[in-house]
Formats: structure tokens, C-alpha cells, sequence
């Protein structure tokens, strides 16, 4: 027991210390997501500015503050609270002997830098496109992902609104998929981890593009719309689910862009329900609420 209290707070000590430091700008460039999060936010929103799709939206949109809150609390709030847990699950998997080894699928030791890492971010990407259907497709977890879907207009900052639990359920099956590499992670995967940030925001802000031929590919603003559409195809629960990469939609026919004005509602029936707050949202999915 005293194994797994000690690797609890060193732990959750010294993820809160990485990320003071991160901010004090003591942390590598490439390691330092405080600053690396609020330059990709910045820079997007500039685009929003200069080349709104939406010209009608105001620059502060709708609980733009909120999301920008959310952003904080999900990347680094919540990071540091659950990080002990996840150190005492680790050791615990390890006890029982399941090790990144003994479900390794995949060597990529020996492989190139740039093909390490372009493995490295499909695996986790399609990881999260599967988590991502989960999400839609059963109740007790749509719950939870309720939050993202409430956000009524859409902007760069209601890409990392999204309820706490989503990072319960994430976190595993990203780790499995980094186990079946053997659990390498290779030394400039901050690379795609800015890469993901950067696309997410893309795909949320209220800019118009869809990279051409690379659409098939690559996940871009109108098709992600329609992913957060008020209105959904008859019979389905979800579209478009792809994180940074539609190539998973296009594969599984769960895409769906009928057409590209950016004027369609957003949020999903009986929204109006959602808590406005952040502290009624935090406890959302968790309790009936009352007719």
C-alpha cells in the first residue's frame, strides 16, 4: 500500500511541478503545452478574426469564456488531479504482469523518425476516432459527452470543452494503443501532439477550410460542423466522428457534409436542459435531472 501512496504524489507532485514550470517557461519549447496550447489558441483565433466564416458571429461568440476556462481545466487542471490515479493503475497492470511488452504488436525501434512517428499518430488518432463513436452511440456515455454538443456557436476555444469524464474514458484505450507499440512513444511525439491541438482547433473555429483533395484525409471546420448538427441523418446517432483524420469516416461511410453555408443549428434535442455553469456541467451525466 505504501508502494502505490508514494507513487500517487510523486506523481501528482510532480505533474503540478512540470506544469508550473511549463508556465514560468522553464519547460523545452517543444515540451511546454502551457504555451504551446495558448500560441495554437491565439493564432486561430486571429484567423477567426481576419477571415470569419460566419461574419454575423461575434468575436467573443457564445460562452466563449466558458471554453476558454474549459481548455485550462481539461489540459492542466484535471491533468494534475488524475494523473496519481493513473501512475497507481500502471502499477497495478504491472503487478498483474501486463506490460507494454507482453502486448506489443508492433516494433517501430528500429524505424525511421518521421515513419515512427506518422504510425505513432494514426494509432492514436483512429483510437480516438473508435472512443469518439463510443461516445454517440451508448447512452450512459453520451451523458457525459453532452458537454461538448452543447456549445451553441461554434469557435477554436469549444475544442477542449468537454466533460471530465471524456479523459477517464480516453486515457485507457490511447494508453492501449501506445502499449501496442510496444509502449514507445517516439522522442518528438510533442510534434503530433501540437498537431492534434492545432487540427482540433481548425476543425472547431469559425473559419471556412477544407483542404482541398486532402479532405479525404484530413478533418477540416465544415465537415466537423456537421458532426455538432442539431439535425442528424435519419436513423444515425453520430457523423463524422474523426478527431484529426476524416480518412476513418470516409473508410466506415459516417461522413456526411450536404453542404457547406456554416448557418445550420447546433447542439442535439432538449439542449436547453444542459446546466449553463460550469460547476453544473462538471456533475452532468451523473444525476437524473428533474422534468
Amino acid at each position: 500500500m505504501e508502494t502505490y501512496l508514494n507513487a500517487f504524489t510523486e506523481s501528482f507532485v510532480g505533474t503540478l511541478q512540470w506544469t508550473w514550470q511549463s508556465i514560468c517557461f522553464q519547460v523545452p519549447w517543444q515540451n511546454n503545452y502551457f504555451w504551446g496550447l495558448i500560441a495554437i489558441s491565439l493564432f486561430v483565433w486571429l484567423l477567426e478574426i481576419f477571415f470569419p466564416w460566419r461574419k454575423e458571429q461575434s468575436i467573443f461568440r457564445k460562452d466563449f469564456w466558458l471554453d476558454g476556462f474549459y481548455m485550462f481545466f481539461n489540459f492542466f487542471v484535471f491533468a494534475i488531479v488524475i494523473s496519481g490515479f493513473y501512475k497507481i493503475l500502471e502499477l497495478l497492470f504491472s503487478d498483474l504482469g501486463i506490460t507494454a511488452q507482453s502486448l506489443a504488436l508492433i516494433d517501430m525501434g528500429s524505424w525511421s523518425a518521421w515513419l515512427q512517428l506518422l504510425v505513432f499518430f494514426i494509432i492514436l488518432d483512429f483510437v480516438q476516432w473508435f472512443t469518439h463513436v463510443l461516445l454517440h452511440k451508448y447512452p450512459f456515455l453520451w451523458k457525459f459527452h453532452q458537454v461538448h454538443h452543447s456549445v451553441k456557436e461554434m469557435g477554436f476555444a469549444a475544442h477542449l470543452r468537454y466533460h471530465w469524464m471524456e479523459n477517464i474514458f480516453y486515457k485507457p484505450l490511447k494508453t492501449l494503443g501506445v502499449m501496442i507499440l510496444g509502449g514507445f512513444e517516439p522522442e518528438q511525439a510533442f510534434i503530433v501532439h501540437f498537431l492534434a491541438i492545432a487540427i482540433g482547433h481548425f476543425n472547431h473555429a469559425n473559419i471556412k477550410i477544407t483542404w482541398g483533395p486532402l479532405k479525404y484525409i484530413i478533418n477540416n471546420p465544415v465537415m466537423h460542423l456537421y458532426h455538432h448538427s442539431y439535425v442528424l441523418p435519419e436513423g444515425k446517432y453520430g457523423v463524422n466522428f474523426g478527431i484529426s483524420l476524416s480518412l476513418w469516416d470516409y473508410i466506415f461511410k459516417t461522413n456526411y457534409i450536404p453542404e457547406d453555408s456554416g448557418t445550420i443549428l447546433l447542439g442535439y434535442p432538449e439542449d436547453e436542459k444542459m446546466p449553463k455553469g460550469f460547476f453544473g456541467q462538471l456533475v452532468h451525466g451523473f444525476f437524473r435531472r428533474k422534468k
